[in-house]
């Protein structure tokens, strides 16, 4: 057995030269910040942010300002697909490159038939459920007087 088994505890070790910090401080600044550096990682990563596209600051300022869009549509995309009792907490991080591959990257048929068009996957495409719920509900998408009507019928809790 372990020292730290069974205990209620985490062990971490920080470096660090903030001596007019306390403990709960510096843990809640590098809590705060290492969810933070693996978002920055996901950006660089999925969603190219490391591939400038010139060496002029503007473009790429612009470059950025139309990715960042896409990175909060993913994060949209995956709350929108939630099941309708989830909490919080039991919500996982599905990255862009996981997203793209479960929801985008799929085959399928585009039919018209009576004018209707539709899109038609494999029976054998295991985020079918998922799919279907997700893009029912943004098809509920529907402007109000006061805004957007929700679109999962139950909200988000802790």
């Amino acid at each position: 057995m372990g020292f730290f088994e069974g205990l209620a505890c985490r062990l971490r070790v920080f470096v660090t030269n903030f001596d007019h910090w306390t403990i709960a401080e510096v843990s809640s600044f590098y809590d705060k910040r290492t969810a933070l550096e693996n978002l920055i990682k996901e950006s660089n990563n999925d969603a190219g942010f490391t591939a400038y596209p010139s060496g002029i600051w503007a473009m790429n300022a612009n470059h950025f300002q139309i990715g960042m869009p896409a990175y909060n549509l993913n994060c949209w995309l995956a709350l929108f697909q939630r099941e309708n009792d989830a909490r919080v907490e039991d919500l996982t991080h599905r990255t862009m490159a996981t997203t793209r591959l479960r929801m985008l990257y799929l085959a399928a048929r585009i039919w018209r038939h009576g004018g209707r068009t539709g899109i038609s996957y494999g029976s054998h495409y295991q985020e079918r459920r998922l799919f279907d719920t997700l893009m029912e509900r943004l098809r509920s998408v529907e402007r109000k007087s006061n805004g957007y009507g929700p679109v999962v019928p139950t909200p988000l809790r802790a």
